[in-house]
Order: C-alpha cells, then sequence, then structure tokens
C-alpha cells in the first residue's frame, strides 16, 4: 500500500461539535437533534435530513451562511479529533506511507484542518476542489492526490454510500471504520462486508494493514480482494 486516503467526518473528527452547534441554532435540545440524526442513519438518509424535520422549509446552506455570519460558523480544535489520529497517522508516515485527508466538508473546515498541523502529506476538504462525496470526480480526484495507483491506494471511510461504494467502484482498496452513528449501524450489512477489503475498528489498525500487503506474496489474493463492488447502496443510502 503507497498511500492511504482518509475522510473527515466521523473517520477524524467527532460530529458532536456539529451536530451540537445546530441544535443551539435552532433552538431545540441537543439531545433530540441527536435522536434525529440516529433515525435518518437507521432509515439510510442523509444526516442532514434531521435538521429538514425540524425545520422543514429550511436551506441548509443559506442556514450555514447565517450562522457564519452571526459568529457562529465552524470551529475545530484538537479536542474534536479522535484520539486515534495523530498516533496512526503518524505511524503510516514513518512506515513510508503517504497519508492523505480527504473528505466532505467547507473551505472554512480544510483552513481549520490544516491549522491543526496533522502528521498527513496533504488536507483537503471537498468543497476546496469544487465536487462532494460521493460524485465519481471527487474519488477521481483522490487518485491523483494519491500519486499512486487506485490498486495501491486506500481509501479510509465510515459512511458505506459516501465512502465505501464509491471508492471501490473507482479502483481504490476500501476500509471500511466502524465509527460513528454510519460506521457503526451498517457495519455488518451484507453490502458492506461484501465490498470493503479491510474492516477496522481504529486507525492504529491501519499500520498493521500496510504490514500484512508489504509481507503478501504477489500472487497470493489480499484479505477482501475481488469482491464487487455492491450497487444496492444499502436501500439508497
Amino acid at each position: 500500500m503507497e498511500t492511504i486516503v482518509l475522510g473527515i467526518g466521523e473517520t477524524l473528527v467527532r460530529d458532536d461539535r456539529h451536530w451540537a452547534s445546530w441544535a443551539n441554532w435552532l433552538g431545540v435540545p441537543a439531545h433530540t437533534l441527536s435522536a434525529l440524526v440516529g433515525a435518518a442513519v437507521a432509515q439510510g438518509r442523509d444526516a442532514t435530513d434531521a435538521l429538514r424535520v425540524l425545520r422543514p422549509d429550511m436551506d441548509v446552506d443559506e442556514a450555514y451562511l447565517a450562522r457564519a455570519a452571526a459568529g457562529r460558523g465552524e470551529h475545530l480544535d484538537e479536542s474534536d479529533l479522535y484520539p486515534d489520529v495523530r498516533p496512526a497517522l503518524a505511524e503510516l508516515r514513518a512506515a513510508g506511507v503517504r497519508v492523505v485527508v480527504a473528505g466532505n466538508g467547507t473551505v472554512r473546515a480544510g483552513e481549520l484542518l490544516r491549522a491543526l498541523d496533522l502528521p498527513a502529506d496533504l488536507v483537503v476538504a471537498s468543497d476546496e476542489w469544487g465536487v462532494r462525496k460521493p460524485d465519481p470526480a471527487f474519488f477521481a480526484r483522490v487518485v491523483e492526490a494519491a500519486e499512486a495507483e487506485p490498486s495501491a491506494t486506500l481509501y479510509v471511510g465510515d459512511h458505506p454510500a459516501y465512502d465505501l461504494f464509491p471508492a471501490a467502484a473507482a479502483g481504490l482498496r476500501t476500509a471500511h471504520l466502524r465509527r460513528g452513528a454510519y460506521g457503526h449501524w451498517w457495519a455488518e450489512h451484507p453490502d458492506v462486508v461484501g465490498t470493503a477489503d479491510f474492516r477496522v475498528n481504529a486507525l492504529t489498525e491501519l499500520v498493521g494493514v500496510v504490514g500484512a500487503e508489504e509481507g503478501r506474496h504477489p500472487a497470493q489474493p489480499a484479505v477482501g480482494a475481488g469482491r464487487p463492488a455492491r450497487v444496492s447502496y444499502l436501500r439508497g443510502l
């Protein structure tokens, strides 16, 4: 494995602050919004549908701009990172792997992430590329950023429809991370099990994945190799 590319939300960054800030903006208890997000996840819907349940006529993009104008925009600091992020990324780089962070996020999110000085070769948010997951064009950009063949690039994420399936369709190797609402809820779904080359519970397991790949005989199939990318997308997830 020459390059490992990781998503952002619920892969590197906890979503606690994100949803709590939206609840505060909408004037509802944080647990109410969290419950609605959980319901959306379980139904295979986009988590932002939870906002539209509370405010059916709300334009989420306009509301984001209104929050920023009111001084209540995005914030990100060290406490938002999962504790395994820095040690895992540092170990990967020490092992000679190119580390790229590329996931859905605003231009501001990209700036905030780079300000944390993560041990990564490249950190970029989707809005900086002008295309978001699961658009195939996003994963075409991932292939460019990887600076390696797709077969030598591993994309790591928690979301089956936004990370796992489109990355596999682009020819990338994939690791499904059992983290966050999507990662836990859909971890044992047959489409996830059948598509992921690897399934991990923590980012620190990725160093072992790299080691196993390096020690594999060229004629020996990798764990999970050869599995087709499923197309059911979990009832439209």
